[in-house]
């Protein structure tokens, strides 16, 4: 089978529209995985992003995968072996910084929805021409913040995104009150040092006023 791009783009968008927060995590014990997925679910944010930047992460996506009402997807997408060994774990959707022609060929090969990455308006054009109109733009503040995603969407009122990177409590609500923004992705919400000592009701504590932030 083959998920057509636009297909893809509209499930990404459905996905992102469940919470105005994306919790980005980076996981290095798969023991953490379902206690972690309960907290941030119950708090309100119920889609979930592990990055693959960890020797645990596909085993973090299995287990977080069976915790109900979640929606686990797989960041740090680069290759087409990432995309399948993904799909293989559980994700139903997949991250990526940026955007190749074999990974998309590679997620939509695999039937994995794709929330692409891109940082400046000519990355958004090649990624629309081939149907994506769901965007991750990346890295959010170094490539200029809110300001420079409301100048990009100026005239690409079609793309909408989720901007990653550098996104704070202090700076999520100047992304989420623009038009073309419909959630943002920040890492905020589950600490390390939390995570680590097991403070799931500190984490949940952070994920209601996460979840809290208006869009």
């Amino acid at each position: 089978m083959s998920l057509p791009p636009k297909e893809a783009s509209k499930t990404t968008r459905e996905i992102c529209g469940l919470a105005p927060i994306i919790p980005v995590l980076v996981v290095e014990n798969a023991a953490h995985a379902r206690p972690l997925a309960e907290a941030l679910v119950a708090g309100g944010l119920p889609v979930l992003e592990v990055t693959l930047r960890t020797a645990a992460a596909l085993d973090v996506i299995s287990e977080m995968a069976k915790v109900k009402g979640g929606h686990v997807g797989a960041g740090t997408l680069i290759t087409a072996e990432d995309v399948r060994a993904a799909k293989a774990a559980g994700a139903t959707f997949g991250v990526s910084p940026g955007a190749t022609d074999a990974l998309l060929a590679a997620c939509e090969e695999e039937d994995l929805p794709l929330l692409p990455g891109a940082a400046t308006a000519s990355e958004a054009m090649q990624l629309l021409a081939r149907g994506y109109d769901m965007l991750k733009f990346f890295p959010a503040e170094a490539s200029g913040g809110a300001p420079a995603l409301k100048a990009i969407g100026a005239p690409l009122p079609q793309i909408t995104f989720c901007p990653t990177g550098g996104v704070t409590p202090d700076n999520a609500t100047s992304y989420l009150s623009l038009p073309n923004v419909i959630c943002a992705g920040g890492s905020w919400v589950a600490p390390k040092d939390m995570v680590e000592r097991g403070d799931w009701a500190g984490i949940e504590t952070l994920t209601r006023e996460a979840a809290a932030l208006r869009r």
